[in-house]
Parts: C-alpha cells; structure tokens; sequence
C-alpha cells in the first residue's frame, strides 16, 4: 500500500470511529424503545450490543450521496441488527404464534365479509374466546417478532413472495418491489382505526413509550399494548399477501 492509500485508510477508519462514537447514543434509545413491548427476560445489554454492530457497519457503508442523513441510515441498521438477535433467540412460545395467527385470519375473515373494521367483540367470538381471553392473547404477543412493525419496514427484512413463492428481492425489479410494500404498508397503516393509527404513528414516528402513549391517550399501558398488538395484527392479516410469516407451526 502506498503513501497515499495508508493515509487514506487512516482518515477512513477515523472518520468511522468519530460517526460511531457520536451516534453510540441512538443504539440506547432504540434499544429502550424496543424494551417497552419486550420481555424482562429480555437483556437491553444484548440489544444494546447488537445495535452498536449494526452501527459500526452503517458507519462503513453509509454513503451520503444517496441522500439520507447518517443518523437515518444508521438507525434503520441498528434496529434490523436488533431484530435479528431478537430472532436468533425467540423467546416466543410457539403456541403464541399459532394463537396470533388465528386472530389475525380472523380479522381478515371478519373483515373481507362486513367490508369495515373488526371489533374486539367480533374477534373474539369467531374464536369462541371470552374478550378477557382475547385480549390476553394480545397482551401475549407483545414485543413479539410475529408482530414487530420494526421488522416489517427494516431494511433487509422484508420477506416478499408473489405468487411464484420465488423471492422477487433477486433481479433488476428488487426496487420497484420494495416501494411497491413499502406503499402498500403506508395504505394499510392509513385504513387503520383511528385510535389503532394514532398508537402506531406516536410510537414510530414520534418514538413514544407505551407509558406516554397511555398518559396522551388518557388510558392505562397495558390498554396501550392491547391497541399496538390489535394494530400490528391487523396490519399483519391486510398485508397477509405480501408477507411469508418465518414461524413454526
């Protein structure tokens, strides 16, 4: 290596270490944000460790003039980075995911049949569930990644399938397929109810807790955690076209 490419290695591994030492502060505040709707046995050390590789590697890749600011680019690397070690040890009992499948084909049935919204009510007398039992089901599946909107708009993790059932995210297309969801996501979050919509848009785009949603809404955490559940179900079940759910039966 010559004079000239040593120094320029040099200057790059800086300018790395100076974006990664000014943004280690993003990977906390996502990784408390994401804690709300996990687990206790879930360690926010392991998210935090997580988000700091998919920061270190936003910093090697970013490149400006695709016209995202760093902190944009970093933080959709640093949630994907946490979802993935939230996948890699899923905590989620299977018949969690089962049950979560079965309100969200529901949902859709309900819905498809009455052209509207479906009711708590509805929901859970189609499964022939107390709405004490349905609503427990929903509070279950909290923090799930069955359920995650993070992994639904994460770069990287959005599992697409037309109706070959062969990954279209290979050939010339993978854009045009990406804004194609990505549209779809933003027509189905809009069609939301409107208490479902405003839970969802205060807790990814204006980064609320549960607990401050709750004291906006006037209602208590635990309500707010049903709303995100219903919603990131429902969700779920209207984009059910585009999406093959990783689960196991």
């Amino acid at each position: 290596m010559n004079g000239l490419a040593s120094y320029t290695a040099i200057q790059n591994d800086q300018g790395h270490d100076d974006l990664v030492t000014r943004h280690a502060g993003l990977v906390k505040r996502i990784a408390y944000h994401l804690m709300s709707r996990l687990p206790p046995n879930v360690q926010a050390d392991d998210l935090i460790q997580a988000g700091m590789l998919g920061l270190l590697e936003a910093s090697r890749n970013y490149d400006p003039t695709q016209g995202a600011s760093f902190e944009t680019y970093a933080g959709i690397r640093i949630r994907g980075s946490m979802i993935d070690e939230i996948r890699r040890s899923d905590w989620t009992p299977r018949s969690v995911h089962r049950k979560a499948r079965m309100v969200s084909d529901a949902m859709r049935e309900i819905e498809n049949a009455e052209g509207r919204d479906a009711r708590d009510v509805e929901v859970a007398e189609a499964l022939n569930l107390s709405l004490k039992e349905y609503h427990q089901i929903l509070k279950d599946s909290t923090g799930s990644r069955v359920f995650s909107l993070d992994e639904l708009t994460a770069v990287g993790e959005i599992n697409i399938t037309p109706a070959t059932g062969k990954n279209t995210y290979e050939g010339p297309f993978e854009g045009l397929q990406k804004d194609a969801f990505k549209n779809a996501l933003a027509e189905a979050i809009a069609g939301l109810p409107e208490r479902e919509r405003l839970v969802i848009s205060m807790y990814y785009d204006d980064e609320l807790n549960l607990r401050e949603i709750g004291q906006v809404l006037g209602v208590s955490e635990s309500r707010v955690c049903q709303i995100h559940s219903q919603a990131t179900l429902r969700l779920r079940s209207r984009l059910s076209e585009w999406l093959t759910l990783v689960e196991e039966e």
